[in-house]
């Protein structure tokens, strides 16, 4: 395989499971009521901290999986727990409202969204650290798996443009429509979470079946 090939599916795979599209609509109620100095720096630590995720995994999440004796599915199981308690307080918009009550919260709440949920499991999701985990092991070569910590950067990249463009939007929906945008993603991360939650039990339902 070519380097330009690897380059490809890495670039295709990655896009797809992290869909900075996707994860959009979700920062956008999340950080409403933030100021676009703030909202911004929400936006830079989240990917950081993905791109941390990602080559960490890469490098040695089969090893840690191992030591640990956990498994993807498992992940998913957490992170569908993660969304879906996210998912129920957007749903009743006051996700924001409740831990805004001054600049020293709001610096906190800000600080903690960027991690969780956003960077884990949002963007830097099971899929993805998933995919980091194979993809590095079918980079035979030490160019490929320059190519693969090259094309994750370019990826999260563009997730973080989309993510500080989308500051721009919440202005003009103003109030109401922020929170009618915040109740349904609300709705929409409840059933990611559902997704993601039947999605790691199934496997590990079948396994104790099989025992």
């Amino acid at each position: 395989m070519s380097t330009f090939e690897f380059a490809f599916i890495v670039f295709a795979s990655f896009f797809s499971l992290i869909n900075p599209l996707g994860v959009m609509p979700v920062f956008m109620t999340m950080t409403a009521d933030l100021t676009p100095k703030r909202r911004t720096a929400v936006a830079v630590k989240a990917i950081l901290v993905s791109l941390i995720a990602l080559i960490l995994f890469a490098f040695a999440g089969q090893l840690i999986f191992n030591f640990f004796s956990i498994t993807v599915d498992s992940l998913r199981i957490v992170g569908g727990v993660i969304f879906f308690m996210m998912g129920y307080d957007m749903l009743q918009a006051r996700l924001v409202r409740v831990k805004m009550e001054n600049a020293e919260e709001a610096k906190s709440y800000a600080s903690d969204i960027a991690i969780t949920p956003l960077a884990i499991p949002m963007i830097c999701g099971p899929g993805a650290i998933t995919n980091a985990i194979v993809l590095w092991e079918d980079a035979s070569t030490v160019p490929l798996k320059i190519t693969l910590i090259v094309v994750i950067a370019i990826v999260l990249l563009i997730t973080l443009v989309s993510l500080i463009g989308s500051g721009k939007i919440v202005p003009l929906l103003g109030e109401t429509g922020n929170k009618v945008m915040m109740r349904l993603m609300g709705l929409i991360v409840m059933v990611i979470a559902v997704e993601f939650f039947f999605a790691g039990l199934g496997p590990l339902v079948q396994r104790m079946l099989n025992a």
